[in-house]
């Protein structure tokens, strides 16, 4: 059985190009993952279908309200847990979050609108809650294709190389190391020497370095949290900052 991603959504149409265009189209051509959209007006009952209505209390905006969305979670009655609402005020998503929702069967995703849920539907049927960060957004579409292409990338033949991921940024709580392709020189910038050697084993301790610095200088909250080993110290060591 392949993973699923279902999405709650007033714009199932967002979703669904964004995901038949890209690396998320081609692996569920390949059977590795399926998609699904719930639209959250099909469970509203007025002529108008409308989802939100003014907040209790006063204030400017419109709140989602909790009908169409509890409604939705009951008429699809085997949605993929957890079912995750994004807001702004949820869990930081992070490579490691991507990680454990790639180790489970599928997840279903809430997409939200205007000044965010009635929490009573929170409350409900909500398991957790992620934000992508200290910023807001117009609505959740966005937020919910990236995180389903964070994890779906993860799974098992969705990319060409099932390696890739090992070596990219977050995997090891480091940023990746600077990437090179032909020519080896571009208008007076040469690619590293040691990239154009040969030696493997070299290599891997420069990528090393070059990971382990960056990481240092770009991210110091990711560097508190690091702790080195022999061999970064002597990466570090054999490939100081001028030999970058």
């Amino acid at each position: 059985m392949s993973f699923r991603v279902d999405v709650l959504t007033l714009f199932p149409g967002l979703i669904e190009h964004y995901a038949q265009d890209t690396i998320l189209g081609r692996a569920a051509e390949r059977g590795v993952w399926e998609l699904r959209t719930h639209d959250l007006r099909d469970e509203t009952d007025d002529a108008h279908r409308s989802v939100d209505d003014t907040p209790f209390g006063g204030g400017a905006g419109m709140v989602l309200r909790a009908e169409p969305i509890v409604r939705t979670v009951e008429r699809v009655t085997d949605l993929p847990r957890p079912l995750i609402a994004v807001t702004p005020s949820g869990t930081p998503f992070t490579q490691a979050t991507a990680r454990r929702l790639a180790s489970g069967s599928g997840i279903s995703i809430l997409c939200g609108r205007y000044e965010g849920f009635d929490q009573r539907a929170l409350d409900m049927v909500v398991d957790e809650e992620i934000s992508l960060g200290d910023f807001v957004l117009a609505g959740g579409e966005l937020a919910a294709l990236c995180i389903t292409e964070a994890v779906v990338r993860l799974l098992p033949g969705a990319l060409g190389n099932d390696a890739s991921p090992d070596e990219e940024s977050f995997a090891d709580g480091l940023l990746e190391y600077p990437q090179y392709t032909k020519p080896a020189e571009f208008r007076g910038l040469s690619v590293p020497e040691v990239l154009r050697a040969g030696d493997h084993a070299r290599v891997d301790r420069w990528r090393r370095a070059q990971a382990l610095r960056r990481t240092q200088e770009r991210r110091p909250d990711m560097w508190a949290q690091y702790a080195m080993s022999v061999e970064d110290e002597k990466a570090l060591r054999e490939f100081p900052a001028s030999d970058a």
